[in-house]
């Protein structure tokens, strides 16, 4: 008997082994499933980096027009589709933060870009679409007239390039150091040098644009340290197109060196560049801790890995080929943005410009990570749910990121480059954010720490940095609204937005007023519901509009629900008049359901026409006049109102329609038409909605239910995670999930039919199994 049982258990075993190993094997198909080029012909400077690894700091990537820089510190730039030519390789690519371009050549030295327009007037290489692979963890291309082929990838925080030479006395290597790139802004200061060992190292120092709006003076620094794997027969240094031969050394802008080798015919260099954000010594140790007997072909195996495991966490099947392609490269940009910004030995960037320490455990490893992000605006409705439902440790790590600024400055940043303020829409969502991971139930961070810095955030005036935002948050909470301006000083987001302000303002009081209720901290609580109800001050009972107010009470003249920018931040009143996602079944009633449900589908029928954003303009704010812009923030979680308003088919509908024709698969046509994917959002919108969950509250509730829709797949899985749930899966079945069957006729959880679309996040994260059952016709009872 006891044999017997032997052979079971080990049996068993052999089994589990088999399986995990599989498992681990399998999980690389969804590799091919994600087209890095879909959306690149209007992309922001994050967008396109497919040497990157998850979150990484290193992140090489082909530039088309990064030289030309980027006057406003926002616009499409970096890499676009449409261009036929590439200017070299840099190796930083963040929101405000770019730079440490590295190109290869043959023939004579040339150490200027060159246009577009004329490729051989610099080191500019023409080359073929067909000659480039993008892929996560890896990108190649040959240029057939120099007989170069270039290829990326990446550890964490080491950039890897390998450039392959014909037979040639005159293969080149430049290291462009002092001139922008992308979205980092004139250079103020850069270095770079060949030491005695033969390593090439260096800095650049940019002055962004927005770290110039929110930040005055402060700078983005940036260091790096290269290891080749040949060294050069000469080597030189340059400013623009003046070359000193011999020169080891080049500083100030325009800085740069150049190394000059002798090739054989297919003859492969390999760099690697470690980088940092905090010294020359760390991006140094960076490239000895990560990758010091690391080769190209090893790297991108890791990183392919990296990835392999990243996208795996939430696993889908359809037959439609395209609607996977869409789900895994929208979850890819999802991961792409707001990378790490700490060293391995955890040395950070501060806000004041010097260098932090985080506190490191027993085996000298830092106890997290730092980041940089992108404002966090509208996030709550794509990026945060998706980091709790799948990724909570990297979310837990954003709050400790982000705890560290206040730590250090004061104040929360909304949006942090090199823990400079780079605010950019002039609020402050963090405080909800950081309630929203409390109320989800990531908890490993400094409690009381976090919880005075939101509050701080939402109550606060006196002695607040611009770059902090919220600059009018004293109105606020004077009037319990923004009262309006038509006119003021300084920056517009001081004085212009009231409207938008006091619905944002309304939502994070909530939520921190949630959190209150949870601590037990009834004072705060209290005056935090009282803001939270601001958006009635505003609310038009006549027009059924969010209509800006004086100081007096009064509702502005001239109201056009359709203006821009009077009012309303990057969109208008007929989008922001769904703007109460904390208490929509109020907003319904406002409104009253009947002409809530038939003006809400109406704004749909019309905006479908434009395919829900700006049409096929290639613009980011092309749909802001528009009465639904699904490129932009403050519309994201409008589709899903319906399942508050008794007409839950109505979500079903349109997030379908959206995510099949807002949301293309080929490099013109991404996210909508070069509209404003602001580092993954967009992309992790449509990985929400697919799959048929989301809560328009944002996880602020500590009750938190996510609306359930059709999603587009047949079967889900969210894999579990036991460091912060219950480990167990949670799957998903959709039964006749037909092109015909667009419509959901019943919701089973665990076995148990559910009387309401929506379930609980809590069911999720224990896991377990959730049954649709599709139909043709459209259902609003589920009884």
């Amino acid at each position: 008997m006891k044999r017997k049982q032997l052979k079971i258990i080990l049996f068993g075993c052999y089994t589990f082994l088999l399986s995990t190993l599989l498992y681990g094997q399998n999980n690389h198909d969804l590799l091919a499933y994600v087209d890095p080029r879909i959306g690149t012909a209007h992309c922001r400077w994050f967008y396109f980096t497919p040497g990157a690894s998850p979150f990484g700091m290193a992140k090489p990537a082909p530039s088309t027009d990064a030289s030309y820089g980027n006057k406003s510190g926002w616009e499409a730039v970096g890499y676009d589709a449409r261009h036929r030519s590439i200017e070299g390789f840099a190796n930083f690519h963040e929101f405000q933060v770019g730079g440490v371009v590295f190109a290869p050549l043959v023939g004579t030295l040339q150490t200027i870009p060159g246009t577009l327009e004329n490729p051989k007037s610099g080191y500019r290489m023409v080359f073929d679409k067909r000659d480039e692979i993008a892929a996560p963890g890896y990108y190649s291309v040959d240029f057939r007239d120099e007989q170069i082929r270039a290829e990326l990838t990446s550890t964490k925080r080491v950039a890897f390039h390998r450039y392959t030479f014909p037979k040639t006395e005159e293969a080149h290597i430049l290291f462009d150091i002092g001139n922008q790139q992308g979205e980092s802004g004139p250079v103020d200061d850069a270095q770079v040098y060949l030491t005695t060992d033969g390593r090439i190292e260096g800095y650049v120092a940019t002055l962004p644009a927005y770290v110039q709006k929110y930040q005055p003076g402060a700078v983005v620094k940036m260091f790096f340290s290269v290891e080749l794997s040949k060294q050069p027969k000469a080597y030189g240094a340059f400013h623009g197109a003046h070359i000193a031969k011999g020169e080891k050394s080049s500083q100030g802008k325009g800085a740069g060196l150049y190394l000059t080798f002798s090739t054989n015919e297919q003859e492969s260099i390999t760099l690697k560049a470690g980088l940092s954000y905090t010294s020359i010594a760390n991006a140094r140790h960076n490239l000895q801790t990560e990758a010091k007997e690391l080769s190209f072909d090893r790297a991108r195996t890791q990183a392919e890995n990296d990835w392999a495991e990243h996208l795996d966490r939430i696993r889908v099947h359809s037959n439609r080929k395209t609607d996977m392609t869409k789900f895994y490269t929208g979850l890819y940009h999802a991961l792409c943005g707001r990378g790490l910004a700490s060293d391995v030995n955890g040395a950070y960037p501060k806000n004041d410009g010097s260098v932090g320490q985080i506190p490191l455990d027993a085996n000298k490893k830092p106890l997290h990570q730092h980041y940089n992000t992108d404002a966090i605006w509208g996030a709550f409705w794509n990026l945060t749910q998706l980091w709790t439902l799948a990724y909570p440790e990297y979310y837990s790590d954003w709050v400790k990121s982000q705890l560290l600024v206040y730590k250090d400055a004061g104040w929360l940043g909304d949006g942090i480059a090199n823990s400079r303020y780079v605010s950019g829409v002039g609020t402050n969502f963090v405080s909800l954010a950081l309630a929203s991971a409390y109320a989800s139930g990531i908890r490993d961070f400094d409690i009381e720490q976090g919880y005075a810095a939101a509050l701080k955030n939402e109550l606060q005036h006196e002695g607040r940095p611009f770059g902090a935002g919220k600059s009018d948050v004293d109105r606020f909470v004077k009037y319990g609204y923004v009262n309006h301006l038509d006119s003021g000083s300084g920056p517009d987001e001081g004085w212009r937005f009231s409207a938008s302000h006091t619905l944002e303002y309304a939502f994070s009081s909530y939520a921190v007023g949630q959190w209150a209720k949870l601590l037990g901290k009834k004072n705060d609580q209290h005056q935090l519901a009282g803001l939270a109800d601001a958006w009635e001050h505003i609310f038009d009972k006549q027009s059924h509009f969010m209509r800006p107010k004086d100081a007096n009470g009064k509702f502005i003249r001239d109201f056009k629900p359709e203006e821009a920018w009077r009012g309303f931040q990057e969109g208008n009143a007929w989008q922001y008049s769904f703007y109460v996602p904390h208490a929509p079944h109020q907003l319904v009633k406002a409104i009253g359901q009947d002409r809530f449900n038939a003006r809400l589908d109406s704004i749909f029928l019309v905006s479908q026409q434009n395919k829900f954003g700006g049409g096929t303009t290639l613009d980011a704010f092309s749909g802001l006049e528009g009465l639904y812009n699904h490129g932009n923030q403050p519309s994201l979680h409008i589709a899903w109102l319906f399942n508050y308003s008794g007409k839950p088919s109505l979500t079903q509908k349109w997030v379908r329609q959206i995510t099949e024709e807002f949301y293309g698969a080929d490099e013109i046509h991404g996210y909508g038409y070069g509209q404003d994917e602001d580092q993954g959002q967009l992309g992790a919108w449509f990985v929400l909605a697919s799959m048929g969950l989301f809560d328009v509250k944002g996880f602020t509730d500590p009750q938190t239910e996510l609306g359930i829709a059709a999603p587009i797949f047949d079967s889900i899985r969210i894999k579990g995670n036991p460091a912060y749930f219950s480990g167990r899966d949670f799957e998903i079945e959709v039964r006749d999930n037909t092109t015909e069957k667009r419509y959901a006729h019943s919701f089973e959880l665990n076995g148990k039919r559910l009387k309401k679309p929506f379930i609980k996040l809590r069911d999720i994260q224990q896991g377990g199994k959730l049954v649709i059952q599709m139909g043709s016709e459209p259902k609003d009872k589920y009884k």
